[in-house]
């Protein structure tokens, strides 16, 4: 069992190397931004959560070319068919995105954003994904590298699940 130490640490767990440290609080701190960003989007939009998720995720299909069905967006959100039905229901009523008749599959539909969500999510992020991406232009090609491969090592290190 790991001990609290007596004197105050800017981070729950104690790391001697203060470098190490700072650079995970700087990353929570960006993840607490980001949480905070994804509320007041979802208060503007007036949307939870998964229809956001189910938003960008058609958005990045249409970018690939990929069809997406129903069972698709179960999968990816990690819930039932039936709280897919009720929330792809309920994106459909507020015009966020069309249901078409799968051509490969007569029993399935295809899903994708209108061009109302497109519209919307692009006033709503548009600004912010400017200034992301002026801090992104600034770097350098190593810093960008660099930058790369810390994200991918944090995901793979937090994807794994302890047993």
């Amino acid at each position: 069992m790991t001990t609290m130490p007596d004197q105050p640490s800017s981070y729950w767990y104690v790391d001697e190397d203060a470098r190490s440290t700072s650079v995970m609080e700087a990353l929570r701190s960006y993840r607490a931004a980001e949480v905070a960003m994804r509320r007041r989007t979802q208060q503007s939009m007036d949307m939870g959560e998964n229809e956001l998720l189910v938003l960008r995720f058609l958005a990045r299909a249409r970018l690939r070319g990929d069809a997406v069905t129903p069972v698709t967006l179960s999968r990816y959100l990690g819930i039932t068919s039936a709280s897919t039905t009720a929330l792809l229901d309920r994106l459909e009523r507020s015009g966020h995105i069309t249901r078409a008749p799968n051509p490969a599959d007569r029993r399935s539909v295809l899903i994708s954003s209108s061009e109302h969500s497109d519209r919307e999510v692009r006033q709503t992020l548009s600004g912010m994904h400017d200034r992301m991406m002026a801090v992104v232009r600034e770097m350098d090609t190593e810093q960008r590298d660099t930058v790369i491969r810390f994200l991918d090592a944090m995901r793979i290190a937090v994807d794994h699940i302890d047993a």
